[in-house]
């Protein structure tokens, strides 16, 4: 599997795929279906599919929740310190329980150390996206590690890598992607 810096694989950049696919790589995570001023693909199919068609690269993107007509973070990152914890856990178990489908999980290792070097003269937006609540992120994580089940992506996903497109409806599952 992969993941893309910034999310930066898309409509721009088509022959990532086909690189992808070259090195091995069976699946990416590297499409977040949302609006944000440095990323996302807000009009991306919000579960797993295939840009380019079965016996290509099979996308798994971040968890995201369909509300109001747009396509919210679920899936970890930033959004999981800046949120509270139980909206995290809540959009997690939504996607799972209600809408019957792996949520797939992220974090950045950086985003476990409180005790960063802090960057002089960054703007205030960067600032406060970067730092915030970097001293909570590892306790959110264990919790959230212990209420809700976890596994791989490519165990998680093993059906669809395999060619079918039969979910494991019901089952609370989601993906931590490394």
């Amino acid at each position: 599997g992969y993941r893309a810096p910034a999310f930066s694989i898309g409509p721009r950049t088509p022959w990532a795929r086909e690189i992808l696919l070259e090195t091995g790589h069976t699946y990416s995570s590297s499409v977040y279906p949302i609006r944000h001023d440095h990323y996302g693909e807000p009009d991306a199919p919000r579960q797993a599919h295939w840009p380019d068609g079965p016996g290509g690269l099979l996308e798994i993107p971040p968890a995201t929740l369909r509300v109001f007509g747009r396509h919210l973070p679920a899936g970890g990152g930033g959004y999981f310190r800046l949120l509270p914890y139980r909206a995290s856990r809540g959009a997690l178990r939504w996607i799972s329980q209600v809408e019957g489908q792996p949520a797939v999980f992220y974090i950045h290792p950086w985003e476990l150390d409180a005790e960063q070097p802090r960057i002089p003269g960054i703007d205030l937006r960067t600032r406060f996206r970067h730092y915030l609540n970097l001293g909570r992120t590892e306790e959110r994580l264990r919790c959230l590690f212990r209420d809700l089940s976890w596994d791989r992506m490519d165990r998680v996903f093993a059906a669809e890598l395999a060619g079918s497109r039969d979910w494991p409806a019901g089952q609370e599952v989601a993906a931590q992607a490394v």
